[in-house]
């Protein structure tokens, strides 16, 4: 593997165990989130029409079909992924994605295909996004965002902030995700 899709899937690591690496127990019982982002991070690293590109993809469509969570490998994320629970989540191929986010089952962040908002959501690091939140449009989620469950949110989302209700309401207060997001990297 190559130095830098090994850092991805530690950061990944240490957001899930709090640390790099697992012992073979921990690697025998994996949670289904934790293969998924392993073989999400293998699959998009590699190209598509290398063998390991091939492997990777294959095993990912799988592990959607078992899980639910449908990431294309076109997503960009940045490490410190960290899935709460295995269920539903749809994500863009054209979202960007930054460090140290959480993300919980029902979650979907797309498109707006029409309108001043049209496109796809980027969302900042240290972003704490709750069960069935939908994140559409050409918007941007500044830093250390805490969007709580059930959230509808199509406007721009400044730093240090929180989210709530349908449509989203937004709230200034600084750390907003303390407690919520643990072991960044």
């Amino acid at each position: 593997m190559k130095k830098e899709l090994q850092e991805l899937i530690k950061g990944d690591m240490v957001r899930y165990y709090g640390k790099e690496s697992l012992s073979i127990k921990e690697k025998l019982t994996k949670p289904l989130q934790v293969k998924y982002m392993i073989t999400y991070r293998k699959a998009a690293f590699y190209t598509k029409k290398s063998p390991s590109g091939i492997y990777y993809r294959l095993r990912l469509k799988r592990l959607s079909e078992k899980s639910g969570i449908q990431i294309p490998t076109k997503t960009k994320i940045g490490k410190g992924f960290f899935i709460g629970h295995f269920g539903p989540i749809i994500i863009n191929p054209e979202v960007l994605i930054g460090e140290n986010v959480n993300i919980a089952s029902g979650v979907t962040i797309g498109k707006t295909n029409r309108g001043s908002k049209m496109g796809v959501p980027k969302i900042g690091n240290r972003v704490w996004i709750g069960t069935n939140a939908v994140i559409v449009g050409n918007i941007t989620i500044g830093d250390d965002v805490l969007i709580a469950p059930n959230a509808y949110v199509n406007t721009d989302v400044p730093s240090h902030s929180i989210v709530l209700g349908n449509p989203g309401v937004i709230h200034p207060r600084e750390l907003a995700t303390e407690g919520y997001i643990n072991r960044t990297v």
